[in-house]
């Protein structure tokens, strides 16, 4: 399902435990590490499609997890071209997301990467806020930031602990005061 734009509509997962942490995990065969997502079916709502993805790829159930936040309405982002498959139509040019913050109600030893016929992930770990919003794949940074920005105020009144601003934007800020 691609929209009149060129874009798939997705949802995005943030898995929040209790020390404000969060899941992070690698692609299978690649080097690559991002947050759980996936494509939405055309008879699904994003909830819904969320948690279907969330059981595809961490075995987690909607009894496992408290939705705590989604994202105000669809953040968008680009593929490089040469991700783009000009020979088929329509062509999908990137995603439209919706994004969830969700926090942990079960143990660990609840994940299963193996949860679905064709695992996404083959390794996972807890990270500190921000730190995915440096580390996943370039073009899907501007989509991390914002959602992680969404959610900041949230991770930090439900966890009692300060996230602080994303890196990038401090940086922004600092050099559009001249740099001091």
């Amino acid at each position: 399902m691609i929209d009149a734009d060129g874009y798939r509509p997705n949802v995005g997962i943030v898995l929040l435990n209790g020390d404000g942490r969060l899941f992070w995990a690698r692609r299978v065969n690649r080097d690559g590490w991002q947050f759980p997502q996936g494509g939405m079916r055309s008879d699904e709502t994003p909830l819904e499609a969320m948690y279907r993805e969330l059981e595809e790829e961490t075995g987690l159930l909607a009894k496992h997890v408290e939705v705590l936040a989604e994202t105000r309405g669809w953040l968008r982002y680009r593929l490089p071209s040469r991700f783009v498959r000009h020979h088929q139509r329509p062509t999908c040019i990137g995603q439209k997301q919706v994004w969830f913050l969700l926090r942990l109600k079960c143990t660990e030893d609840t994940f299963r990467l193996d949860a679905c016929e064709r695992p996404e992930f083959d390794l996972w770990r807890w990270v500190d806020f921000w730190y995915p919003a440096n580390h996943v794949v370039n073009f899907k940074r501007q989509v991390y930031e914002r959602a992680l920005r969404q959610f900041a105020p949230t991770v930090e009144t439900v966890c009692s602990v300060t996230v602080g601003t994303c890196p990038q934007q401090a940086e922004a800020e600092r050099l559009a005061r001249g740099g001091e």
